[in-house]
């Protein structure tokens, strides 16, 4: 596999542009609905697959199907208390995380995807909530990014994490359809 086909596979839909923000009060719908249905689409797309194949890797050196889920869960928690940091404190720091270090802990290599999907489909539920309830001005809110050395607007983590939803979940449908599953 050359570098290409394997930069393809590591970003399927694309990277992420630093600095996305919604760009609509009409983008700002779509992508809230993104966030709302995102945990039945994974459930879908995960719920008969085997305990083999939910371990394997969606690519040469990558996680496999049952990381990515856990991961997805640690991440998209951490996002809604992000939310709601920026929503009650004035540009608050938040913690970063070493996500590829937490996907090697025993939890995400080993266990069923029940817990995390329930993670996922709560925290989006509260997320969507608390998303629908807020103005154009809140989604300007920022938190410090310590990693990054940067403020990050609500409207830019929003945009984030649709992408990261569809990232992740390519990865899945693209392994099933390369396997065959």
């Amino acid at each position: 596999m050359n570098d290409d086909q394997l930069e393809r596979l590591k970003y399927p839909t694309g990277k992420f542009v630093r600095g996305t923000k919604v760009s609509s009060p009409e983008r700002m719908v779509v992508a809230v609905e993104a966030i709302a249905v995102f945990p039945a689409l994974l459930q879908v797309e995960v719920e008969d697959l085997t305990d083999a194949q939910l371990d394997t890797p969606y690519r040469p050196g990558g996680w496999t199907v049952r990381q990515t889920v856990h991961h997805i869960a640690d991440s998209h928690g951490q996002t809604l208390h992000r939310f709601k940091l920026a929503l009650t404190e004035d540009k608050p720091v938040i913690k970063p995380y070493k996500e590829a270090l937490w996907a090697e802990h025993v939890d995400a290599r080993t266990m069923p995807l029940e817990p995390s999907m329930q993670i996922i489909t709560g925290s989006h539920a509260r997320w969507v909530v608390l998303m629908r309830a807020m103005s154009a001005a809140d989604f300007d809110r920022v938190f410090f990014h310590p990693e990054q050395n940067r403020e990050i607007t609500l409207s830019e983590a929003l945009e984030l994490y649709v992408w990261h939803s569809a990232h992740h979940l390519a990865h899945i449908t693209g392994l099933k359809e390369r396997k065959g599953w």
